[in-house]
């Protein structure tokens, strides 16, 4: 089972560093935030439960809080990215497509 945990935690790991690396490379807040959401859910989630796979004894409580985490990083992440773009900041030059364009108070149906 260490085995299987280790290889389980290194690979959250791997998602997580792939996640820190995007953070830095990528042009604005809302890339940014995707980069960071996607791979840390999936990064804390596999490291967690590699660690429940490890100890059988944090088994369920780290499901408890891997679970949690797969909850409510996308969710927290989604309001900070809508608080961006209320408060004005601006997508980057080489973005393409707007879709808060076609929303009147970012919701609304226009």
């Amino acid at each position: 089972m260490d085995i299987i945990g280790t290889v389980v935690t290194g690979i959250g790991v791997a998602f997580l560093f792939l996640g820190n690396l995007g953070v830095l490379r990528l042009p604005d807040v809302y890339n940014r935030i995707q980069a960071g959401t996607k791979c840390t859910t999936l990064g804390a989630f596999l490291t967690i439960i590699g660690v429940g796979i490890m100890e059988p004894i944090w088994f369920w409580k780290a499901l408890l809080i891997a679970l949690f985490v797969l909850v409510t990083n996308p969710i927290s992440s989604h309001a900070i990215a809508r608080a961006s773009r209320k408060s004005g900041v601006s997508l980057c030059k080489q973005s393409v497509v707007d879709k808060s364009e076609d929303f009147d108070d970012f919701g609304e149906n226009a």
